[in-house]
């Protein structure tokens, strides 16, 4: 896979990730929110949030000099 293939990839997840954070404030904001909805929610967005660190890694690698 070529870094624009990876990079497009990276702009997809970033989208998602904001999708559910938009979700998950538009359920918390509402009297009768689904609490093992929201849970859900917040667990992919974790789980979105860590495929984008290591995606950034991969990209981006720590150099130690």
């Amino acid at each position: 896979m070529e870094d624009s293939d990876i990079q497009d990839i990276l702009i997809g997840l970033k989208q998602e990730h904001r999708d559910l954070d938009d979700a998950i404030r538009a359920l918390s904001g509402t009297s009768a929110a689904d609490q093992l909805q929201l849970q859900r929610l917040k667990k992919k967005k974790l789980f979105l949030k860590d495929e984008i660190s290591r995606i950034k890694d991969r990209l981006l690698p720590d150099i130690i000099a």
